[in-house]
């Protein structure tokens, strides 16, 4: 269903019975996820979201901004990708359409819109980062934050391997559909698990879906400037005080074990989990193992006595 979030059109899927249900706020704790970088609601696992509806959670999964069927910022043009990665790595401030704080802001505005006035927040990559953010901006409507396989953002970190590199930052020969699904397969085959390899039919058909759903390059590269123009979250990260949990795989080659070992240790009291052989991506061996860690972490978030109820949905 869509929803007005912060000025914009946000595609939500919601594990309620129906919009009528969802509208209405339910007592079950609700769970947001928030995927990364280009990737749509779809891509979240059905098995994963089945284990968090059966362990009694209330899930919300969107589309951010430019991809999916969410509001597409087309208006705000093509980035200049090439001057602007030149300015990241002088150090120099890079020119972003939109913000991480601006994506958060649309999470945030999820939550308003359905009335609920704290969730869990897990977010994977780009949605890592963003989760962050939402923990920083509305520390109050959050219940606990799970990082997985993202980064503080801080300078130094090591970068992603050049072959994965090469592929990311390429295009497809044509937009073609058939085009478009293998020049993504190529890409998680780059950057899977190599413990945990994704069945092949598996990855092809949520490849598929996620094509015929929307495709839009241009949006990627606008989210990629958003990530790197984010230089300050990593000096911020030590006032988060929600229970936390960062997940990270050691043979992730996208972003490198260091990232999540440097998010850790920013963010005071936070929970780590290192699985080996975790590549950047949800394979059916990955989720396993982060089901393993993350139920216990937000039962325990659960058992917390809250604050009074923001009062009109204040952050």
């Amino acid at each position: 269903m869509k929803i007005s979030s912060n000025g914009i059109d946000i595609e939500v899927e919601d594990s309620a019975a129906g919009p009528q249900q969802a509208l209405s706020g339910t007592t079950q704790p609700v769970i947001l996820l928030i995927m990364g970088m280009g990737m749509q609601l779809v891509a979240w696992p059905p098995r994963f979201i089945a284990a968090l509806r059966q362990a009694g959670y209330r899930v919300l999964r969107f589309d951010n901004r430019d991809v999916g069927l969410s509001q597409h910022m087309d208006l705000l043009g093509a980035p200049h990708l090439v001057w602007e990665s030149l300015k990241f790595k002088l150090g120099w401030g890079v020119h972003a359409p939109y913000s991480l704080h601006d994506m958060a802001a649309d999470a945030l505005g999820v939550l308003d819109a359905l009335h609920v006035a704290r969730a869990h927040v897990l977010g994977v990559s780009m949605g890592g980062m963003i989760a962050q953010r939402l923990a920083l901006l509305a520390p109050r409507r959050v219940l606990s934050l799970t990082s997985v396989m993202s980064s503080s953002g801080a300078a130094g970190l090591p970068a992603a391997r050049p072959e994965v590199l090469r592929v990311l930052l390429s295009r497809p020969p044509s937009r073609d559909h058939a085009a478009v699904v293998e020049h993504y397969v190529r890409l998680f085959q780059v950057i899977g698990s190599p413990a945990y390899p994704m069945p092949a039919s598996e990855l092809r058909q949520q490849i598929e879906l996620a094509a015929r759903r929307g495709y839009d390059p241009a949006g990627t590269l606008r989210q990629l400037l958003a990530v790197m123009a984010d230089r300050q979250r990593a000096d911020e990260l030590c006032t988060i005080r929600v229970p936390t949990l960062v997940v990270h795989g050691s043979s992730d080659p996208l972003l490198p074990l260091a990232h999540g070992e440097d998010t850790v240790r920013r963010i005071p009291a936070a929970r780590w989990l290192a699985i080996d052989g975790m590549g950047h991506d949800l394979a059916p061996g990955v989720v396993t193992r982060l089901l393993e860690a993350l139920l216990p972490h937000l039962q325990a978030a659960d058992r917390q006595p809250v604050a009074a109820a923001p009062a009109g949905m204040a952050a």
